[in-house]
């Protein structure tokens, strides 16, 4: 397990590299991205991208669903997108939120399907389309690798941002705040 790389740090923000070598390095990578995903708590995450952990390369993990199993994209790229989302599916709130920036949510309008080409573990190519909730995660991870942050896009939608506090009884409540 790796500990989780939170802002400002300038791997967040910078593009990752292509992965290359399909090899035991590569494996012991995915490994650490799989446990570290699978240890989030508070909130329990649903994708990681290895610069989310300091490791600068074009590589995520998805686990859309606590039963689900954790899949990986190497590599990858959108070839298509269509449909507009007003925030997460499938999530009564709709706002998106990242484990590298602790308790900040916002909404963001994302593509509600998409086709991706990307490559798995054994460097084979694979062209699949994606919807809803699976749609929005790969986008964000894919921000990720692109060195985008999920409150870049807020603000560029000029949306709003939210952090989560406590009210007097001790309950988790959302609070707007100001950019």
């Amino acid at each position: 397990m790796k500990s989780i790389v939170v802002v400002p740090h300038s791997v967040l923000t910078t593009s990752a590299k292509q992965v290359v070598s399909f090899d035991s390095n590569l494996l012991r990578l995915i490994a650490d991205m799989k446990q570290t995903l699978h240890t989030t708590k508070n909130p329990k995450g649903v994708g990681l991208a290895a610069p989310q952990i300091g490791e600068s390369y074009r590589i995520f993990v998805t686990r859309p669903k606590e039963t689900a199993m954790i899949r990986v994209f190497i590599n990858p790229r959108i070839v298509s997108a269509t449909g507009e989302t007003d925030g997460v599916p499938e999530r009564t709130n709709k706002l998106e939120g990242c484990l590298s920036i602790p308790n900040i949510w916002g909404r963001v309008k994302r593509n509600q399907s998409l086709i991706l080409h990307y490559q798995d573990e054994k460097g084979t190519t694979h062209e699949e389309a994606f919807t809803g909730f699976l749609a929005t995660i790969i986008q964000h991870e894919i921000d990720h690798v692109d060195g985008i942050l999920f409150t870049q896009r807020v603000l560029e939608q000029k949306g709003k941002m939210y952090q989560a506090t406590k009210d007097k009884e001790g309950k988790e409540i959302l609070e707007e705040i100001s950019i």
